[in-house]
């Protein structure tokens, strides 16, 4: 096949929107690609948009929940999912007790030489701590930097190509994704907020903001547990009296717990920012949909501080 190996196109074809590739779509088809390019399977969309952005040309990469308005928790995979499974030649997983039905998948069908990203593994991490690591923006440095040497592993043929759409990603595709990060961290660190879900935690910490929700509030709207008495007196106080700047929800999850704190935040004058679970829209890159939660929230802390 032909295709630009100078940086300079690869990052071109970044600039220019290239990075929005279709291999990233659904992982329904359940027939075995004779492209040959590098078979990948994410679990979900938000690994799966960095991995196919990696791969370019030469990787074919399909999730399986690409779906906003699917669970990834509660998911019951298809005999397509696991036929798609079987056929690749990488995949990658969350872990951390997040998608276990994907876990189940590859247990079932091993495979002979597969590869297997498990990013609760890459990290340390075990089920029950925080599984939303793709909102740690050091934690998905760790996962491009795993992605790139199993795609070396797999086409070693091919390193100094995989290596240029690296750096082309971290220099170019996420240039505004980084810029936003050092922009909030610098003029809003400490700034108290409030969160609905756990999927914000590891996001606001990393941008130094003063995270006053309990975390086990947060886990349990997640989770989709039962929250405590003690912990929703807490978090409503928190909007009422407004000792909170800023409420963030998750909307993909409007519990009535998290519908009745935001109608305190807001009759408090409380600005409020979203994010979501996964792309949304699932049309979207990874770092198109960081940019648009990151660029909300800068708005909503603008607004509540004046800076």
């Amino acid at each position: 096949m032909r295709r630009s190996t100078g940086f300079l196109a690869v990052a071109a074809a970044v600039a220019a929107g290239a990075f929005a590739l279709a291999g990233c779509g659904s992982a329904e088809p359940s027939e075995v690609s004779t492209s040959g390019k590098l078979q990948v399977v994410a679990a979900e969309n938000f690994w799966g948009s960095i991995a196919a952005q990696l791969g370019g040309q030469d990787v074919e990469v399909r999730s399986i929940i690409v779906n906003p308005n699917t669970d990834p928790h509660s998911y019951e995979p298809t005999a397509a999912n696991a036929r798609t499974m079987a056929g690749a030649q990488m995949t990658i997983v969350n872990g951390i007790g997040y998608d276990e039905w994907a876990t189940r998948l590859l247990s079932a069908d091993p495979g002979d030489g597969r590869v297997r990203l498990d990013v609760g593994s890459l990290l340390g991490l075990k089920a029950g701590d925080n599984p939303h690591q793709w909102y740690s923006p050091t934690r998905v440095h760790a996962v491009i930097d795993q992605t790139v040497a199993d795609y070396d592993k797999l086409r070693p043929a091919e390193a100094s190509y995989f290596a240029q759409r690296k750096r082309a990603f971290e220099t170019v595709g996420l240039v505004r994704y980084n810029s936003l990060l050092k922009q909030i961290r610098e003029r809003y660190a400490g700034v108290p907020v409030g969160y609905s879900e756990s999927i914000f935690q590891p996001l606001g910490e990393a941008l130094g903001l003063k995270l006053m929700t309990p975390y086990s509030f947060a886990k349990a709207i997640a989770e989709g547990t039962e929250v405590s008495a003690q912990d929703k007196q807490t978090v409503d106080r928190q909007a009422s009296d407004r000792q909170i700047d800023v409420w963030v929800f998750n909307s993909q999850n409007v519990t009535p717990d998290v519908q009745r704190v935001g109608e305190l935040a807001r009759g408090a004058n409380i600005p409020i920012a979203t994010v979501t679970e996964t792309l949304s829209p699932a049309s979207d890159s990874f770092q198109q949909w960081q940019v648009a939660e990151l660029e909300g929230l800068q708005r909503a802390l603008h607004k509540a501080t004046g800076r």
